[in-house]
């Protein structure tokens, strides 16, 4: 009987600490949701009230070619970012993974970009690679390199934004390889050695086999990040030149905030979820398959 009560009591509290969360994930998340999927479906303005238009939004942006240009530009991004990022933050967190003096300095260090206001840091990176006084081009020039017109070329602006983000995003990454290296078993290693194993063939065959897991994550989570990149290309190339950067997210804001066509930019949201979760289901069943 005694137990009986106390796991009600255990249950009780378990419901009322659980509660709160719950409560604010359905008013700040559910509820948004679902109101924007409902608007997806009218004509909204923002100063009148919505009328219903059906599946005309989504017709519409069947013929939109600007929005395809923006899933262009960030499968262009993606073909980029993803994978350099997947490979600079494994590299950085192997030359971390030591017990050497002053690791807990370097790591804070090469964290501190993700804490930084992603607005600030593409500011201060169009100055810095501005193709007239930019320090990066002065570097180049001193070195006899011309430098590009980093964000005024087309040929440039994406990968302008890539060294951007990749520099604002490889600190979270790196730390989540350093859990992953830091939760192989040594004595892995150890029998490696002892078979003669150096060091590429231990990284080949330990530690790139163990780190799947810690991969897909990661690959996952950038994989969703690019499709929502908006900061980087707002502030420093504003969707341009010639609409060489403009992303989805871009395209939305512009719709929604400055042309105040809000059904359509719920819609225009709507398609980007509906594409980020089947880019996100395929990611982890190519993943699956490489693991058996």
């Amino acid at each position: 009987m005694t137990r009986s009560l106390l796991s009600r009591h255990q249950a009780r509290a378990g419901v009322l600490f659980a509660t709160p969360p719950m409560v604010l994930f359905v008013v700040f998340t559910v509820l948004p949701v679902i109101g924007a999927l409902g608007l997806s479906f009218t004509s909204y303005d923002v100063l009148t009230p919505p009328t219903w238009a059906g599946l005309e939004n989504y017709a519409r942006l069947l013929g939109d070619a600007t929005f395809f240009t923006t899933l262009k530009n960030i499968l262009f991004y993606c073909a980029m970012f993803v994978p350099a990022m997947i490979a600079a933050s494994l590299l950085l967190a192997v030359a971390l993974n030591s017990r050497l003096p002053a690791m807990g300095l370097f790591r804070t260090i090469y964290y501190i970009p993700v804490v930084t206001s992603p607005v600030a840091a593409a500011t201060v990176w169009t100055w810095m690679l501005n193709s007239h006084y930019g320090p990066v081009n002065e570097i180049l020039g001193f070195f006899g390199f011309p430098g590009p017109a980093w964000v005024g070329s087309s040929d440039t602006a994406m990968l302008s934004i890539v060294l951007v983000t990749l520099w604002q995003g490889i600190g979270s990454n790196m730390l989540i390889y350093l859990a992953g290296l830091q939760n192989i078993p040594g004595h892995l290693y150890e029998a490696a050695a002892l078979d003669g194993a150096g060091r590429w063939a231990s990284f080949a065959h330990i530690t790139w086999p163990s780190l799947r897991t810690t991969t897909l994550f990661v690959t996952t989570l950038s994989l969703i990040g690019a499709f929502q990149l908006f900061d980087q290309a707002y502030v420093m190339t504003k969707g341009g030149p010639g609409n060489s950067t403009l992303t989805p997210v871009y395209q939305i804001y512009e719709t929604g905030f400055n042309r105040l066509q809000m059904g359509y930019a719920s819609a225009q949201a709507f398609t980007l979820f509906l594409i980020i979760v089947a880019v996100t289901v395929v990611n982890m069943r190519i993943n699956r398959s490489d693991e058996t």
